[in-house]
């Protein structure tokens, strides 16, 4: 059981409600939690976590004192509020919550919007100097808009995701995540697709704010994540940390290259162990995303003799898209549901993907394929690929079923 169910309402039984003027009336209810505290605010639909990561690193081997805020969680809801890289004590989260309660029902705050409250209060209480908020889902009504001093906006790459909240739209999309560039602030955004990348120059210039493209980090940089597009994430994370130094911060280099050496981040081209097995995980669960997995595999040994994917997609995703980007002629799909989630059955793909029928098979769960693949002696010599929703790898960590190597 959830340790805070009984504080945190259940995201699917609350529903999606974006609006910023709860958050706004809550936060001056508490008179202005952090108000005066720069952020980092990181935006985009894919690579969020990953430029959070490497800035958190980068800022603790230069003794910035921060605090951060991630989501979703793998594990526990204290992941996703850290002060200097720590996780926020369960004892203390759940205080916060019982405190926050009455300003809580008062204004009506999702989830969401509790959470990013109750990370806003505690970080005052540590007197942190500096912000660095992950945007959850958007960005013009995301709860972390709602802090009112968010000089700095670091923009993962704009994709296809969230369609029924944000827009249906590649433009559409971009003009919701957009939104969260206020008046004069520097942003820093990797290469975008040519219509993204429109609704950005335009923002910016109606909002007086500094634009900066970036180019992915060549080779010499080490970096702690693996996979190409991390290097555009870093590259974006850099010049973020960049950006600090009109706000007294300038920080060295060499801390910044052993910061993201030192990034890890669970759930993201990860290798871990099952039985002695080697197996990959990553949370990709849009086209987008699946599309920089499916790139990936040329990196991977063995991959040409096929790879075995294991997929657990939620029902309002793009899955037949994302079976496009992933799926190649030797490789073999299983279809597994996400854990406690409405998910895509082999069924409903093959009738939207009938050229892939052959490749696509079902499983009860993640556990089944791979029992399956041992009792068979049908190990693959590309470890399998688990892939297509966190709340899937965040099970399978909860559970203990696999161990980072």
């Amino acid at each position: 059981m959830d340790e805070f169910s009984d504080l945190i309402p259940r995201f699917d039984l609350q529903g999606m409600d974006l609006q910023l003027d709860r958050m706004r009336a809550a936060l001056q209810e508490l008179e202005g939690p952090c108000r005066n505290v720069p952020a980092i605010q990181v935006a985009g639909t894919n690579g969020k976590g990953s430029i959070v990561r490497f800035i958190e690193t980068a800022l603790l081997r230069a003794d910035v004192h921060c605090g951060v805020t991630t989501s979703p969680h793998l594990i526990s809801w204290c992941e996703r509020i850290r002060v200097e890289g720590e996780l926020i004590p369960a004892a203390t989260l759940r205080s916060l919550l019982l405190d926050l309660q009455e300003v809580s029902r008062h204004n009506r705050l999702t989830p969401f919007e509790l959470l990013t409250t109750a990370a806003l209060v505690h970080f005052q209480r540590q007197c942190v100097e500096l912000l660095v908020l992950e945007v959850g889902l958007g960005g013009r009504l995301d709860a972390t808009t709602a802090h009112p001093h968010r000089p700095i906006i670091a923009m993962g790459q704009i994709g296809l995701d969230h369609c029924e909240h944000l827009g249906r739209s590649l433009r559409a999309i971009a003009h919701e995540k957009a939104a969260v560039i206020s008046h004069g602030a520097t942003v820093i955004s990797a290469a975008q697709q040519q219509e993204a990348g429109a609704v950005i120059e335009a923002v910016c210039l109606q909002r007086q704010a500094r634009l900066r493209w970036v180019d992915p980090l060549p080779a010499d940089w080490s970096l702690g994540l693996d996979g190409r597009m991390q290097r555009s994430n870093a590259a974006v994370a850099l010049g973020a940390l960049e950006a600090l130094k009109p706000f007294g911060w300038c920080l060295a280099e060499g801390s910044i290259r052993t910061g993201f050496s030192e990034a890890r981040w669970a759930g993201r081209l990860q290798v871990v162990r099952w039985r002695g097995r080697s197996l990959r995980l990553d949370g990709a669960h849009n086209p987008p995303a699946a599309k920089q997995l499916g790139a990936e595999r040329d990196c991977w040994s063995g991959e040409r003799h096929g790879v075995i994917w294991i997929l657990a997609i939620q029902s309002h995703k793009q899955a037949p898209e994302m079976l496009g980007h992933l799926l190649r002629a030797q490789d073999r799909a299983w279809i597994t549901p996400v854990p406690d989630h409405h998910s895509w059955t082999r069924e409903q793909l093959t009738k939207r993907q009938p050229a892939l029928q052959r490749q696509l098979s079902e499983a009860p769960s993640v556990e089944a394929v791979l029992q399956h693949l041992l009792r068979e002696d049908q190990w693959p010599q590309a470890m399998p690929v688990v892939a297509g929703s966190l709340y899937l790898l965040g099970d399978l960590f909860a559970r203990n079923l696999v161990e980072a190597e």
